[in-house]
């Protein structure tokens, strides 16, 4: 099982490395996940550099493609050649998208008649893409889920660990990296948010 979290340059260091760390805490040894990018090594909003573990091309071709926001997202949605390499296909892999990331999927053609949540900065450009927005922090359709804020990518790592694995190990993953006296209350969001959704 290969869960790719497709990363570019400028990338919100959130999105990205809390699914990282929440996708690994299930422990399922046949799990590979990998941060993906175009290149080798690829910097943050914030001047963190990140060595990639897999190409697009391996992201591709994985089982599940978490895409993350960055503030050159627009800019990646209007390179012709970088877009022509996602060949991304919800009828054999599970997608989500966080944030401008929900820009990618709108260009790609993968939110058509689905509406999509981001956030309130990406939210004039995925709908400029034919998408309407939700004000809600998480929604999917069949194997399409989005999510608004930086803080909603435990959503889209909940929701992959309940489709890939279970709704328990979403729970015990969750109620890990949950703040010390408010571990039950942030379980209950999380598990609400996806549940309807599963």
């Amino acid at each position: 099982m290969h869960i790719a979290i497709l990363t570019f340059d400028g990338f919100n260091e959130l999105d990205s490395l809390i699914a990282l760390n929440l996708l690994n805490r299930v422990g399922n040894p046949s799990w590979r996940i990998s941060i993906a990018g175009p290149s080798a090594k690829i910097r943050s909003r914030n001047g963190l550099v990140v060595e990639t573990q897999a190409s697009l091309e391996e992201a591709c071709k994985a089982d599940a493609v978490l895409i993350g926001s960055g503030v050159r997202t627009r800019d990646v949605a209007a390179d012709a050649a970088l877009m022509s390499q996602l060949r991304l296909d919800p009828r054999r892999q599970l997608l989500g998208a966080q944030c401008s990331g929900t820009l990618l999927l709108a260009k790609l053609g993968l939110l058509d008649g689905v509406p999509a949540c981001t956030d309130h900065v990406s939210k004039p450009w995925v709908e400029e893409a034919g998408v309407p927005v939700l004000h809600q922090p998480f929604f999917a359709r069949l194997n399409v889920a989005t999510a608004g804020g930086c803080l909603a990518s435990q959503y889209l790592a909940a929701w992959l660990i309940a489709r890939l694995e279970s709704l328990d190990a979403a729970r015990s993953a969750i109620h890990y990296v949950a703040p010390v006296g408010e571990k039950d209350a942030y379980v209950t969001r999380a598990l609400a948010s996806i549940s309807p959704y599963l």
